[in-house]
């Protein structure tokens, strides 16, 4: 596989950054995804985070060095977050689970599957065109998808669904869908749609190079959110196709990679997150990265 890969993420007018992002990938997969922590519950960055880590872990130890069936994958993936959360609570006994949106895409053999649960946004981008987006589990995108107006000021963070909630989370999937050479793939948090429209997002996303398009995308939302702007964070992949094995400064190929290889950015953001918290001692970051990685030991003994 070649594709070219660019993330940002910015703190805007919040007291804290909660979004997280993140890729991985073997010589003939790759999975980028990214979460927002929700506000009013608590740890909403260990949340985030979370969700990212048993993703990972679980592609580590499903792709090889492909993932078998993805769509099961991302299903079966995000809910295994969605309990972590709900262990990660009962474990500190928080009065509150900590809750996260998500949302996933899988490129492998030339066709990409993705998976959200929340508000975070995938758009796919062909020839200058928006070629698909996410339906955001929010009431207000709902009532716009059944064709009912909406009446008088609706607030679009109220989701009805996320990760760590009491219920069982809602997942939305899709795929296969076949890639076309230059097609472009961003995952976003809501800071960046919540200020830029479609149209625009699509527009910006077409023609120059993403580590030009992508800061520049977000630069506009933080400009166009004001004093007050949410936090914003993009993450873009450009495909490139299946068979060419040579890498450029802007784009990786995965040709050259051993076919049990794994490589991510995830683990690394995880402990640089950690290594922030002063409230966490030696041994709660133990036992933190030991909660999460008992995700691979499960998927592990149920293969």
């Amino acid at each position: 596989m070649k594709f070219g890969i660019f993330q940002v993420s910015r703190k805007g007018g919040r007291e804290k950054n909660e979004d997280r992002m993140g890729y991985c990938y073997t010589r003939d997969a790759v999975l980028f995804a990214l979460a927002d922590g929700m506000g009013g519950h608590p740890e909403g960055e260990m949340a985030a985070q979370i969700a990212l880590q048993t993703l990972a872990s679980l592609f580590q130890v499903s792709a090889k060095p492909r993932i078998a069936d993805p769509l099961v994958f991302l299903r079966e993936g995000v809910m295994a977050a969605h309990h972590q959360l709900l262990a990660y609570a009962k474990e500190r006994n928080l009065s509150d689970t900590p809750r996260t949106t998500v949302v996933a895409c899988i490129v492998q053999s030339g066709a990409a599957y993705w998976v959200h649960c929340g508000d975070s946004r995938l758009y796919l981008v062909r020839e200058g065109a928006l070629f698909a987006r996410t339906r955001d589990h929010s009431y207000s995108e709902l009532q716009e998808a059944l064709g009912k107006a909406v009446e008088g000021k609706v607030n679009r963070n109220v989701l009805f669904t996320c990760l760590g909630s009491p219920g069982r989370p809602m997942i939305d999937t899709q795929g296969p869908i076949a890639l076309q050479i230059r097609d472009r793939i961003l995952l976003c948090s809501d800071g960046l749609w919540g200020v830029l429209d479609d149209g625009f997002i699509t527009t910006q996303l077409t023609g120059r190079p993403l580590p030009d398009t992508v800061p520049d995308l977000v630069e506009s939302a933080l400009r166009a959110g004001g004093p007050k702007s949410d936090n914003v964070t993009v993450l873009a992949l450009e495909w490139e196709g299946e068979d060419d094995p040579v890498e450029s400064v802007e784009h990786l190929s995965t040709r050259s990679l051993h076919e049990s290889a794994f490589a991510t950015t995830i683990q690394q953001q995880m402990l640089e997150q950690m290594e922030r918290r002063e409230a966490l001692d030696d041994a709660e970051i133990e036992r933190a990265v030991e909660e999460i990685n008992e995700t691979i030991r499960r998927a592990q003994k149920k293969g």
